[in-house]
């Protein structure tokens, strides 16, 4: 298991990096529901500019961890630091794409202007959205390939569509970490790969990007960086060296029937 202190990120000179560079360093994070911990005395240093898995059984914690950082929901004690400082400080630096069925998509707004809402940090939430504001939008709605459906109606949108409106809104943000919970749920093929893509263009921005993920077969090809959660961190560090057989069956325990799968593509990868 990887330790508070080898787990962070690095520099090329091999010394620790500090907890005030990084993009998210989190310190004994607990977040109890009605007395009941979800996630228990969590140490973790996120490094910037990976593409970052954060992957556990259901019920692990995962979506409450990405919340707590974002003040979503009350930590019962611990300290996150977004760049050094308190999320409230450093919110603009932050993009949030939250799970797609926690969104009212029967609200009456076109695809276009909720991206243009990722631009709210940098205008004001009580300005009204101008000209550059919409060409920074449309100009996301591009990047994620449905530039055409800027005009559609969220609701008229299918689930795959929708997911790529929430990415362009969180890129017309233009942040330095993005956090995505659950963003490969319920979209077609054509969408993950968009995606996937997506998420390797920021990385080589030097952007950090934090995404809950629940399929293993995909983790070494879709992350260089890993958290492996069950209420605590089990480990985290460079895939290659955290998606092991030992550490899942850590995670997962004797539930998942898909351990000797992972293994046998494992096997292969390492040939």
């Amino acid at each position: 298991m990887k330790s508070f202190v080898d787990n962070r990120g690095a520099p090329a000179d091999g010394r620790p990096e500090h907890p005030g560079n990084l993009p998210l360093s989190i310190h004994d994070l607990t977040v109890a529901y009605h007395r009941k911990p979800v996630i228990w005395d969590i140490e973790l240093n996120i490094p910037e500019g990976k593409l970052v898995g954060v992957v556990g059984p259901n019920g692990a914690g995962k979506s409450t961890l990405l919340k707590a950082c974002l003040d979503l929901v009350p930590k019962t004690s611990g300290e996150v630091k977004v760049f050094g400082a308190s999320y409230r400080e450093r919110r603009s630096l932050v993009g949030y794409v939250p799970q797609r069925e926690s969104v009212d998509w029967d609200f009456p707004v076109s695809a276009l202007d909720v991206v243009a809402m990722g631009t709210y940090g940098r205008i004001g939430w009580f300005r009204r959205v101008g000209k550059k504001e919409r060409r920074v939008a449309a100009e996301a709605l591009e990047r994620v390939g449905i530039a055409h459906l800027g005009d559609r109606q969220i609701s008229q949108l299918s689930g795959g569509q929708q997911q790529r409106v929430f990415l362009a809104r969180a890129l017309a943000q233009d942040a330095r970490l993005y956090v995505m919970d659950e963003p490969f749920a319920a979209v077609d093929a054509a969408t993950e790969e968009a995606i996937v893509a997506l998420l390797k263009e920021l990385s080589a921005e030097g952007k950090t990007c934090l995404v809950v993920h629940h399929d293993l077969a995909t983790v070494m090809r879709y992350f260089d960086w890993l958290v492996l959660l069950n209420m605590r961190v089990v480990a985290s560090g460079p895939t290659e060296e955290i998606f092991t057989r030992e550490n899942l069956q850590k995670t997962y325990g004797g539930k998942l029937s898909l351990l000797d799968d992972v293994a046998d593509r494992l096997r292969h990868v390492g040939r």
